[in-house]
């Protein structure tokens, strides 16, 4: 509890501790303790954004795992803080071993998830919710031991050197959000690029060990009990220990978990600037897989059921320019191809080697036939929707979307009314808009949300969906829902401004090999069906998804 009291005067030497006895003269012992509330004011932040990048990834939903995260650590920091107002009596003792807890905690956070994630997140019941309840756990453990920190470093610093509280609170706070700054720019540009989640975290951990233990045995070792002092050592020595083994074995242990996670047949795994992106099979037999971030984007066992659809009822009319936005796997633009008259493809994908791989890796070159050797297909890497901004109005007879779900956060802005206004600027007369809008049955909200916004930004729609989709595997957020309640089917709408477009097959061009008009008028109906009534657009500032 809140402990009222009087403020002493300034100057006034606590009853629980007299000056520090430092090896270093005190103007230097403050730079230091200064130096380590930077150091692991860094660190924290790095443990903080790690939990959040990571939850997105194996648990989806950026929105609501941040949140999660940052409102569980700053509630815990409270806590903590309050916590070690009972511990200032010993305050270099008590932060030795709070730095050494939380180097362990948070340095192996990472990998502690993502065991979670992999080895129990098919056993179902209670295990479904593993993951999200191992997150709240290390969030709140951290933030516990985040909060500890200030006031034990407070009494620290004021050991030191008496000075007035206003200027104390100054100083830490300053170095405080000074490493706050820099660790927030370490962990996107330097940690997660070059050692990736796991690897990073535990780097992470070994700073923090190494800055709390430094601090505490070299500068304020005089003022420990010899027991307090072997203590701190052995523990800094077992942490390091375990961190260090936890970095020779990350490896391995990534290794066998992705195994876990998408079985033995893992060829590609390789982490781009803008996901994670893993090839199995496609080799002996066994169908390609392509998973962008844990999710699985593309499946040999049925992607033509779903390329077909998506492609083939907007080919109908002219077709001379396609634009394809995202689709880098060029498994869309295999089936633009197949139409006479078709001049020039543009592609525009976010992620450089996705088309990397599409062009060299040899089962998914043969899976899309080859398409990046075909002069009419060229390549722009970009985000979609900035590249729409700036895009030339009235150039394209067709525009697919081949995007991921509507309902992962970061392609939220893909599925908005201002997405969709710009595409329609770059329809030329009598131009189509075909769009995956995510599946039917399982999510039909979301579905009919994504028709709503394309009516909202001018266009005439026609929805249809299209069954048969393997749902064997349902991989990363959808994983820890289980097999039998994957997705079963593939939702799609053709758009059009002006007239409603026909919802046909063009009957000079190729045959899909599963769908025909009447399966098409079918799924169209079935579709219809379940329409959900009165659901508001999505915007930028107002997702509805």
């Amino acid at each position: 509890m809140i402990e009222p009291h009087a403020p002493a005067p300034p100057g006034t030497t606590p009853p629980w501790a007299g000056p520090a006895r430092l090896p270093v003269r005190p103007g230097t012992g403050r730079f230091l303790v200064l130096t380590c509330v930077f150091v692991c004011a860094s660190c924290g932040l790095v443990y903080e954004l790690q939990l959040v990048a990571l939850a997105t990834y194996l648990i989806g939903d950026s929105v609501t795992q941040a949140s999660v995260v940052l409102s569980v650590m700053v509630f815990a920091m409270g806590i903590g803080s309050l916590a070690a107002k009972r511990l200032r009596w010993r305050a270099a003792a008590a932060f030795g071993a709070v730095e050494a807890a939380l180097a362990l905690v948070g340095g192996c956070s990472a990998m502690a998830l993502y065991a979670v994630f992999a080895w129990t997140g098919d056993w179902g019941g209670l295990w479904v919710s593993g993951p999200r309840c191992l997150l709240v756990a290390f969030s709140l453990a951290i933030g516990l031991l985040i909060g500890a920190e200030v006031p034990l470093l407070m009494e620290l610093i004021q050991r030191i050197r008496r000075q007035d509280a206003g200027g104390a609170v100054a100083d830490l706070f300053a170095a405080d959000y000074v490493g706050a700054l820099v660790g927030g720019l370490a962990f996107p540009f330097l940690l997660l690029p070059l050692l990736g989640q796991l690897t990073g975290a535990l780097l992470t951990g070994t700073v923090n060990l190494i800055a709390g233990g430094a601090l505490v045995l070299g500068l304020f070792g005089r003022d420990l009990t010899r027991r307090a002092r072997w203590f701190l050592l052995l523990t800094n020595v077992a942490v390091f220990a375990v961190l260090a083994t936890a970095a020779v074995l990350v490896d391995d242990f990534e290794r066998a978990a992705r195994h876990a996670v998408y079985g033995q047949d893992v060829r590609v795994a390789l982490q781009s600037d803008v996901q994670e992106i893993v090839l199995t099979g496609g080799t002996g037999g066994r169908p390609l897989d392509l998973f962008l971030d844990g999710r699985l984007r593309v499946s040999g066992r049925d992607e033509y059921r779903y390329h077909e659809a998506l492609v083939h009822p907007a080919m109908n009319g002219p077709h001379a320019r396609v634009l394809i936005l995202g689709g880098g796997d060029g498994l869309a633009a295999r089936e633009v191809l197949r139409y006479e008259g078709v001049h020039r493809v543009d592609i525009v994908e976010i992620d450089e080697e996705v088309v990397r791989l599409a062009r060299r890796d040899p089962a998914l070159a043969r899976l899309n036939g080859h398409v990046y050797g075909d002069p009419r297909v060229h390549v722009r890497t970009a985000d979609a929707f900035h590249w729409l901004r700036g895009a030339p109005p009235a150039t394209y007879d067709v525009v697919i979307a081949d995007l991921p779900d509507p309902g992962i956060t970061a392609s939220t802005k893909l599925y908005s009314q201002e997405f969709y206004g710009l595409a329609r600027q770059t329809l030329a007369d009598g131009g189509r808009l075909a769009v995956h809008a995510g599946p039917v049955a399982s999510r039909p909200r979301v579905f009919w949300t994504v028709d709503t916004t394309m009516r909202a930004a001018g266009l005439r729609t026609a929805p249809y969906r299209v069954g048969g989709r393997d749902s064997g595997f349902a991989a990363g957020p959808d994983r820890s829902a289980g097999a039998s309640r994957a997705p079963h089917d593939w939702g799609f709408v053709l758009a059009a401004p002006g007239e409603r477009p026909a919802l046909r097959l063009d009957p000079a061009g190729p045959r899909p090999r599963t769908m025909t008009q009447a399966t098409l008028a079918a799924d169209a109906r079935a579709a219809a069906r379940g329409r959900v009534e009165g659901l508001p657009a999505s915007t930028l500032v107002h997702p509805r998804y």
